[in-house]
């Protein structure tokens, strides 16, 4: 990633509520509190195995219906309640300091046989103990294996049966497109393994995660997405998960038709490196940016793409020596930076927006090297920037 100052508007943000674990004057958790309830099981389906880790088995004859993708992958999917235990001063009848313990509910999916769990880590953020509860309703206790609050996902592990892990497999969230049909399974409410549908209303969503760091390329559906929904799978037609579901927009905190996924593309990285470090570190290449749409490039005399408006010293952009602006320029009331450097592509892609630069970014690892096409003052050149880490928030 590199970092930014230059922001959507707070009244779009302040209507997104989290589909998580708390709730704020404006952000919501879509997790459910206090103790969840029992659903009926679903059935099961047979799943194969390839390098230790079992996959349903792949669809060939063209889209599942709602029903194929809801009895092949309900067993996969299972209910997190966590339990947070709060210090207080007040006295008990003991004399020691009283405290208090809530609990939330979320949702989250097998990816293997080793039975590591995906979810979101504003679920679990926080949070004293943690229990998975499986199809046929066995629950067993949760370790956190490790968070990420920057993409808001988060990597749990049980210790069950092997006849109770089937993983869900992952399909290819760069290839969805507006329009295509989507489903998604969760636990609303307390609601277990409730199966809700409906399309790609957008792809290339910008959202915000718990620390307030920007998530690229989120999938926009109109698929119902509730409280506990969280972390719960965004499938697409051929049953393959496509995103966790994580937030929705709202003004009362409720269902509207408007909710986001993170992308599997950006899952898959991440829960990668939770599973192999515990840990992950996203790159940063160290500017304060802002979009130069084509349509007012003319007007502002520079070239359409990404402006550089800071550039912090000691960065990978300092070391490739872009430059920041020199000034601003204000039409119809919106200022844009100029007189600096224009991003217009990376490794060879075509920039046109802040946000895209932000995920092309943060899709590498700190210590790689990215060669940027930059223009300045009518001159176009070639430079090669060493990425660095972006420190955790």
């Amino acid at each position: 990633m590199f970092s930014s100052t230059w922001r959507r508007a707070a009244a779009l943000a302040a209507m997104v509520v989290l589909v998580g674990a708390t709730a704020a004057a404006v952000t919501y958790g879509l997790s459910a509190h206090n103790a969840p309830s029992a659903a009926p099981a679903a059935a099961t389906t047979a799943a194969a195995s390839t390098n230790g880790t079992a996959r349903p088995t792949a669809n060939t004859s063209g889209p599942l219906t709602i029903g194929e993708i809801a009895k092949a992958s309900t067993p996969g999917v299972v209910e997190i309640v966590t339990s947070t235990t709060s210090s207080g001063s007040q006295q008990t009848p003991l004399g020691g300091g009283g405290g208090s313990t809530s609990q939330a509910e979320g949702t989250g999916f097998v990816i293997d046989t080793a039975g590591h769990i995906v979810t979101n880590e504003h679920v679990v953020q926080g949070a004293s103990s943690m229990t998975v509860t499986f199809d046929d309703q066995s629950t067993y206790r949760a370790t956190l294996v490790g968070s990420d609050a920057s993409t808001d996902l988060a990597v749990l592990k049980v210790n069950a049966p092997a006849s109770l892990l089937h993983p869900l497999s992952f399909g290819d969230s760069n290839a969805v497109q507006v329009g295509d049909g989507v489903v998604a399974i969760g636990d609303p409410f307390q609601l277990t393994d409730t199966v809700t549908s409906g399309i790609v209303s957008a792809v290339g969503r910008e959202i915000t995660s718990p620390n307030n760091t920007p998530i690229e390329n989120a999938i926009q559906t109109d698929a119902a997405i509730n409280h506990g929904n969280s972390g719960g799978p965004l499938f697409n037609l051929d049953g393959k998960v496509i995103g966790v579901n994580s937030q929705i927009q709202s003004d009362g905190g409720g269902n509207e038709g408007i909710g986001f996924a993170i992308p599997s593309a950006t899952v898959q990285r991440v829960t990668s490196e939770l599973i192999s470090v515990g840990s992950v570190k996203h790159a940063l290449l160290g500017i304060d940016a802002r979009t130069i749409p084509a349509s007012l490039a003319g007007t502002l005399g520079e070239a359409a793409g990404v402006a550089v408006a800071q550039v912090q010293s000691g960065s990978g952009a300092a070391s490739a020596g872009l430059k920041a602006s020199t000034g601003t320029t204000t039409v119809a009331g919106v200022s844009y930076p100029t007189g600096g450097d224009v991003i217009t592509s990376v490794n060879g892609t075509a920039v046109k927006t802040s946000e895209q630069l932000r995920a092309l970014i943060d899709a590498h690892s700190p210590g790689d090297e990215v060669t940027l096409t930059v223009s300045r003052g009518g001159e176009t050149r070639t430079v090669t920037a060493k990425l660095g880490t972006r420190s955790a928030a």
